[in-house]
């Protein structure tokens, strides 16, 4: 029986979520949920300097956002640096690691030599062989790993494929610097080995340190994991994103009215496909993702695809449901809490306001004749609609739909036919409708918004712009 899934999120918390980051963190929780296995979080902060408390706080809500729940407390790098050392110190007593004391300017020398004579600048260091009993009592050192001198090491990636690295090309890596610190690349590995990683899915920035870190699993007789590094997410230019591209946080994505849902759904295909299926739920997604269907070639971010597939998630979403997200959205950007009538109004309005609105904001839009307070103030283009005699019109109105029942067929019935009355059609009379509901020209319909108001709110409306 083959051992459970185990896949991780490694984030420096040395800033935001990353849109990167966040599908490198999607993909390893579909690979595990997909097959009922474990997804873990390590805060790899061992970057005393640059790693902040709110780094790692927005690190967290970011993946809170997207939904991306993970198994366990999450792990702090920096909080295991004794066992890291420790393994460093267990390879060197086994002789799969020797101290050097060579000091920076030793090893910049050998450097400038091998740059002069045209030879590899990778160090050799002259302590390998060095018998332990002649070492310097007091001196400084590090521990450096003793890497393999001949053959080749092969990377077997499920993107990439094999990727194969001569050894000698492998310098003897530092494990613990000279302050007894461990480096990135021992900690990345006892940890990813003592959380029982199976599978490593992450950026192709770090294909070369697989070769590296297998050193250390080799060394300690340590099971490889599965390697899977995935192209990094290009601008729509085809270069590295950037800045200059617009959004890189998870959390702007948030503020722009993105569902989360669609985000996901979104993520999911860029870089992965399951043949031509560009919508899908997140049942859909656990189910299929596969490592297999992971391209080779970087990701093309479009910001008219994100919205085309958002769009699609907000029209297909439960009601209550998206109730709930747009609340939490208001909320998240600053937006004023709506009173209890005001959530049922929009609740009541969801299927008109949600068919082609692609983000929240959207969504907010084609409600504002709910969130709008009497008086309602026209803008430009609705104002044109209302004049002397359309608010003559509106003041005859009134009267006929007190006593109208409040059905769509009777709204209807009554308001065609007093159009009809007045010699127009009912085109003509939704322009200042519009105005008086919405204080806008383009709303959802007249109808619709009657119903979602109610007769009171309405007819106040009306009244107020026919005064």
């Amino acid at each position: 029986m083959s051992s459970p899934v185990v896949t991780r999120f490694a984030p420096s918390p040395t800033g935001y979520l990353h849109i990167g980051g966040a599908r490198t963190a999607l993909f390893n929780w579909l690979y595990a949920r997909g097959r009922g296995g474990k997804f873990l979080l390590r805060i790899e902060d061992t970057d005393r300097a640059r790693s902040t408390p709110e780094a790692t706080d927005a690190i967290l809500k970011g993946l809170d956002w997207l939904g991306l729940d993970h198994d366990g407390e999450a792990v702090s790098q920096f909080a295991r640096a004794v066992r890291h050392a420790d393994v460093a110190r267990q390879l060197l007593a086994e002789g799969r690691a020797y101290k050097c004391y060579a000091t920076q300017d030793e090893i910049e020398a050998f450097r400038e030599q091998a740059r002069i004579e045209g030879r590899s600048t990778l160090y050799r260091s002259p302590w390998r062989d060095v018998d332990p009993a002649t070492h310097p009592l007091e001196a400084p050192y590090v521990i450096r790993i003793k890497a393999p001198e001949e053959g080749e090491t092969v990377i077997e990636d499920q993107v990439q494929g094999n990727v194969t690295i001569r050894n000698d090309q492998l310098d003897d890596m530092v494990l613990l610097r000279g302050d007894g610190t461990p480096v990135y690349m021992l900690a990345v590995v006892v940890d990813d080995h003592d959380m029982g990683v199976t599978h490593v899915i992450r950026g192709d920035d770090h294909l070369n340190n697989a070769a590296r870190q297998m050193m250390i699993y080799h060394a300690m007789g340590w099971s490889v994991p599965v390697w899977a590094h995935i192209p990094l997410i290009h601008g729509p230019d085809g270069k590295k994103l950037s800045k200059r591209h617009g959004a890189l946080g998870v959390e702007e994505y948030r503020d722009m009215g993105y569902p989360a849902a669609g985000m996901r759904n979104y993520l999911t295909r860029l870089g992965w496909s399951h043949g031509d299926n560009e919508f899908f739920d997140d049942a859909q997604a656990r189910a299929w993702f596969d490592l297999a269907g992971i391209g080779k070639s970087p990701a093309r971010l479009d910001f008219k695809k994100l919205e085309n597939i958002c769009g699609q998630h907000i029209a297909a979403m439960d009601d209550a449901a998206l109730l709930h997200e747009v609340m939490d959205f208001m909320a998240a950007t600053g937006q004023k809490t709506l009173p209890a009538h005001k959530k049922a109004m929009l609740y009541a309005a969801m299927p008109h306001l949600k068919e082609r609105a692609k983000t929240f904001f959207e969504l907010l839009d084609k409600a504002e004749f709910i969130l709008a307070e009497r008086p309602i103030v026209a803008d430009d283009k609705a104002a044109t609609h209302l004049n002397d005699v359309s608010r003559g019109i509106l003041n005859e109105l009134t009267p006929q739909l007190q006593n109208a029942s409040w059905t769509r067929g009777d709204l209807e019935h009554a308001l065609n036919s007093f159009a009809q009355m007045q010699g127009m059609t009912f085109g003509k009379l939704a322009g200042p409708m519009r105005a008086a509901l919405a204080g806008r020209s383009a709303t959802p319909s007249v109808f619709d918004m009657m119903l979602v108001l109610g007769r009171e709110e309405s007819l106040a409306r009306l009244s107020d712009a026919a005064a």
